[in-house]
């Protein structure tokens, strides 16, 4: 049993020490390499990643078979193609930045706007979320409503028309009637206000969603990719009512669960106001040294 102790000890030897800061830089790039292949997944790069590992396996075989003026090809093309590559899917990049951005751990460390929703979410504005979202949906009248939470939608609001006014059924309703001026386009809500209509929202590329959803759907999970913001959609075609979060779309059956999940808000801003509240006791004590 020693012998065989021994030449475990023996073998081991010849392997590099772990220490634990290996294991968390080992975990943290396991999570990073799967972070990438989710996003390259759910965009067009998937086809640039099979594209790439051909054109790897290519390389190999030119470097294995020593096709050297082939080699030479491909070390010239190398760099105009990456340069190439980074060009095309610009707006792919992009999106993958600003969903870093959106993070609530990087939007809690770096709290740039504080002027940012002035008026907290009540169970008031749920509440007239859900009766226009369903009033609108008995006579098929299509809506788009973006709640903003952590992230700020300053961008999709100047694309549109500000209205800010507060949050009622009825004005939901006039905004989305037939043939009125502001119908067409989202809506962007922040806090208890209606901020503007008529606004523009990215289509998304994801292929897995449903052909037969139109472009006011798209649009609902476009957003949803690039911020962390809460879509309500209410079809024209069918009537149905859903609601898009994270890049995914989820049918709402009827207004008790909208409701559900609109009241999800409430717990959101209320945890988030702590910090808030901390951040403008702060303001206040230096007011009172000075």
């Amino acid at each position: 049993m020693e012998d065989i102790l021994e030449m475990f000890r023996s073998w081991m030897s010849f392997l590099p020490k772990i220490t634990y800061m290996n294991i968390v830089e080992i975990i943290i790039i396991a999570f990073l390499i799967y972070e990438i292949l989710l996003w390259i997944k759910n965009t067009r790069a998937w086809t640039l990643l099979k594209g790439l590992v051909f054109i790897l396996v290519f390389a190999i075989l030119t470097y294995l078979l020593r096709l050297d003026t082939i080699m030479w090809i491909l070390e010239k093309t190398a760099l105009v193609a990456t340069t190439a590559l980074v060009i095309i899917f610009q707006p792919e990049l992009r999106r993958a930045l600003e969903q870093l951005g959106s993070k609530n751990l990087v939007t809690i460390l770096l709290p740039f706007d504080d002027t940012k929703q002035t008026n907290n979410f009540s169970e008031k504005t749920v509440n007239e979320l859900v009766r226009a979202s369903f009033e609108m949906a008995k006579v098929k009248t299509g809506a788009l409503m973006v709640i903003e939470r952590g992230g700020t939608l300053k961008d999709i609001e100047r694309t549109g028309i500000e209205v800010d006014g507060v949050v009622t059924s009825q004005l939901l309703i006039n905004i989305f009637e037939h043939n009125t001026p502001l119908h067409d386009g989202a809506v962007v809500i922040r806090g208890n206000r209606v901020a503007a209509a008529t606004c523009y929202l990215p289509l998304s590329d994801n292929g897995s969603i449903n052909k037969a959803l139109g472009t006011r759907h798209r649009a609902a999970v476009g957003i949803s990719e690039v911020t962390d913001s809460l879509t309500i959609i209410v079809s024209e075609e069918t009537g149905r009512v859903s609601l898009a979060e994270h890049g995914a779309l989820r049918r709402i059956d009827d207004a008790d669960s909208l409701s559900r999940e609109l009241k999800g808000l409430l717990v959101q801003e209320e945890s988030g106001s702590r910090f808030k509240l901390w951040k403008g006791r702060q303001k206040d004590e230096r007011k009172t040294d000075k």
